[in-house]
């Protein structure tokens, strides 16, 4: 690790790759909650056509990537809510129509070629610049300062949509609120994980800390620590392995997914034996105390 430090594109890397895997499984417990995994790829898809129309007018890749990704997200909530076609075919629909946006125009944009495009699908460690860091830093507190607000509310929602409805909540309001800032968080990481792999990184953790607690925070802050370690443990082994940082990320949170599996079973099975039944208890119970006829317990 100290060897990471003395560069200064790892340095940056190495910011970049705590800031994401801090911001992506927080919006991702919401998103997981509401059985939206899949919405982080969409809104991927949507957000390599925004990295393509930054190139083909030659403005910031980033700042067009979050526009489009954001309208996007937009879109993909009305359509859920709102169309005729079901919620699957929607998503797989903008998921075309995203990544064949994005590859049509990188081919017309002036000065890009296909490894500009690997750079976004796939994330680069040595392409993050000061500026980038400086992007996902604001974007991340942007992040933060939406979830903190309206965390109480997205947690009902989340947990009950009817339930949210019925105590008032704007339920469109703050989905689109889900919608939006897990369209922020894709562009946070998609210089460092890449568009096509930073749903994984919403989704992994958070399935790996559902194994081991059923509690909404605790999943939390079990999911954020997953993600920063996996990020972390993938720029390392990039580095040294020369392999592609976003795909060593995800690998690796799979694999602490693995191991959350089997610890959780084990934890799950030791709570399940180490509890006695009711009637086990009603019958030690009699044997060890003596009763009246009353059922009371003498002295």
């Amino acid at each position: 690790m100290i060897e990471l430090l003395s560069y200064d594109f790892m340095r940056r890397a190495l910011l970049a790759a705590v800031l994401v895997g801090l911001v992506a499984p927080l919006i991702g417990t919401f998103m997981v909650q509401r059985r939206l995994a899949l919405l982080g790829d969409g809104i991927g898809h949507l957000a390599l056509t925004g990295v393509a129309l930054g190139f083909l007018t030659s403005t910031s890749p980033v700042l067009t990537a979050l526009v489009v990704a954001a309208a996007g997200a937009v879109v993909i909530e009305l359509v859920r809510v709102r169309a005729r076609t079901s919620g699957d075919v929607a998503l797989a629909l903008l998921f075309y129509g995203g990544i064949a946006g994005g590859v049509l125009l990188i081919g017309l944009a002036p000065g890009a070629n296909n490894a500009t495009l690997t750079a976004y699908l796939f994330g680069s460690v040595s392409s993050v610049n000061a500026t980038d860091v400086y992007v996902v830093a604001g974007l991340a507190a942007v992040v933060l300062a939406v979830l903190g607000y309206f965390g109480r509310e997205l947690f009902v929602l989340c947990q009950d949509e009817d339930t949210a409805r019925a105590h008032g909540l704007p339920v469109r309001l703050l989905s689109l609120v889900i919608a939006v800032t897990a369209a922020v968080t894709v562009v946070i990481a998609m210089r460092v994980v890449g568009v096509l792999l930073v749903s994984a990184l919403m989704v992994v953790p958070v399935a790996a800390a559902q194994q081991l607690s059923r509690s909404f925070r605790i999943t939390m802050a079990l999911a954020v620590v997953i993600g920063v370690l996996a990020a972390l443990g993938g720029l390392s082994t990039a580095y040294y392995a020369d392999v592609a940082p976003g795909a060593a990320i995800v690998l690796i949170a799979l694999a602490v997914f693995t191991c959350a599996v089997v610890v959780g079973r084990v934890l799950r099975r030791y709570r399940h034996t180490g509890r006695t039944s009711p009637i086990e208890e009603k019958r030690a119970m009699v044997g060890t105390m003596p009763q009246t006829e009353s059922g009371s317990v003498s002295s």
